[in-house]
């Protein structure tokens, strides 16, 4: 028996993958079986091995992300697995619904712990609403097909890795497959995701217009991070839904998340409150925002920002 892991890689192993290998480790322990990682692309196959993965499959044949083709593409490999877990992404999740709907098999989201049941089942404990409550469920089902919330714990190496043996896998997908598929421009240096950086800079009402989001596009820049933003500015237009942080947005669990000129409505909250570090920059010293953040910078964000721009310029 097998576990796969579905692993998403942006220029090396997204943290969210890593933690969602870290939670498929420790349901192959208890069931007894082995750990696989399916990676769609070139496969870092040292850092899944540093993660107590056996085997790597990498699969080629697929241009772009195509969910669809993902789905089938990994429920072939996986035909006969005691589970199936991705990261709580975007991507996993809507992967691990195609492979749900292709296999007829029920999906459990956003896992933050499983363990093994009686006759093949699984306890699961997930979030739900945004993470604002948990869940214990029992998933009784062939084969479990689970995704492991993005804040679920940290990432944690294998105590003795070994050594990963590769297996390249060329998928045949049909046309039906490709009808959706994403071309995706790279955003930030680095081309890092909303999900998987180290460090957000968000922004929010406070920023003013589409066009006073330059300064933070570079401060973003020179930090190797990306630009987040609260709902209200996607409302307004001055930004895509892609780059929404909150609770019908993205979760995000960067190591610094540095909020400017946003309140911190319950939505962002839940959708930030998995960054390690939090700085906001508000000229209301009672924004909610202001009271969660671990340094918290009373001033305007038009001020602040440029001379922190500059001062990192200085330092390049």
């Amino acid at each position: 028996m097998t576990v796969f892991c579905l692993v998403e890689v942006d220029g090396g192993v997204v943290d969210a993958s890593l933690r969602a290998l870290t939670l498929a480790r420790g349901v192959a322990a208890q069931a007894g079986a082995g750990l696989a990682a399916v990676v769609f692309g070139e496969p870092p196959a040292d850092d899944l091995a540093a993660y107590g993965v056996d085997d790597v499959y990498a699969v080629s044949g697929i241009d772009g992300y195509a969910p669809r083709a993902w789905g089938r593409a990994l429920a072939a490999l996986a035909d006969g697995a005691s589970a199936v877990v991705a990261a709580g992404t975007d991507r996993g999740n809507e992967v691990l619904a195609h492979v749900g709907a292709i296999t007829g098999l029920p999906m459990a989201a956003n896992c933050v712990a499983v363990s093994a049941g009686s006759g093949g089942s699984f306890e699961i404990v997930r979030q739900r609403w945004a993470g604002l409550l948990l869940e214990e469920a029992v998933l009784d089902a062939p084969m479990a097909l689970l995704t492991a919330a993005t804040d679920a714990g940290a990432a944690a190496p294998a105590d003795a890795p070994g050594s990963a043996v590769a297996h390249q896998v060329a998928a045949s997908p049909t046309g039906d497959d490709l009808v959706v598929r994403a071309a995706e421009a790279p955003a930030g240096a680095g081309g890092a995701s909303l999900a998987s950086a180290r460090v957000v800079v968000g922004g929010g009402r406070g920023v003013g217009s589409a066009d006073g989001f330059g300064p933070l596009d570079e401060l973003a820049s020179l930090l190797g991070g990306v630009v987040g933003v609260s709902r209200v500015v996607t409302s307004e237009g001055w930004r895509p839904h892609t780059q929404q942080v909150g609770q019908t947005g993205t979760k995000i669990t960067p190591d610094l998340y540095l909020a400017c000129g946003i309140s911190g409505a319950i939505q962002h909250i839940a959708g930030c409150a998995g960054a390690k570090h939090i700085i906001a920059i508000n000229t209301d010293p009672a924004a909610p925002m202001m009271a969660r953040a671990d340094y918290a910078v009373v001033g305007d964000l038009h001020e602040v920002i440029p001379a922190l721009v500059e001062a990192l310029r200085d330092r390049s």
